[in-house]
């Protein structure tokens, strides 16, 4: 299964330099309730992320058949979870919101763009050799 991961480390590195920032940028803009925010915002970010990663390798370190119904069921409630959370939150007047909100979608573009630069280069081979 840590195959099926090791595109992890250069979003999660990301991830850590965009929490440091952010953090330090709630923090000077709405004090501690914005570092919080850009904290929390970034950690929902990559929770989302990593728990798909790791859904979708076991799905397919089982059976690749099951990526696809793995991968929806997992999409759809990762979908109803962070909706909820975010609802709740938009609901209340937590002085931690904007940067919440703005870390979410800053952290959102990060991981993917690390993703996408990591898959970019990686020598992945498209076709399997049968080792015989």
């Amino acid at each position: 299964m840590a195959v099926r991961l090791r595109h992890l480390p250069v979003p999660l590195l990301v991830s850590a330099v965009l929490l440091a920032v952010l953090t330090a940028v709630g923090a000077g803009l709405d004090g501690a309730a914005g570092a919080l925010g850009a904290a929390a915002g970034v950690l929902l970010v990559v929770v989302s992320y990593v728990a798909s990663s790791v859904a979708l390798a076991w799905a397919d370190s089982v059976h690749p058949r099951m990526v696809l119904s793995v991968g929806l069921l997992t999409y759809s409630l990762k979908f109803a979870v962070l909706g909820a959370a975010v609802f709740a939150v938009a609901a209340s007047d937590w002085a931690g919101q904007r940067m919440l909100a703005v870390a979410i979608i800053v952290g959102t573009v990060a991981w993917i763009t690390a993703q996408v630069w990591w898959t970019w280069r990686a020598r992945i081979p498209y076709v399997e050799i049968d080792p015989r």
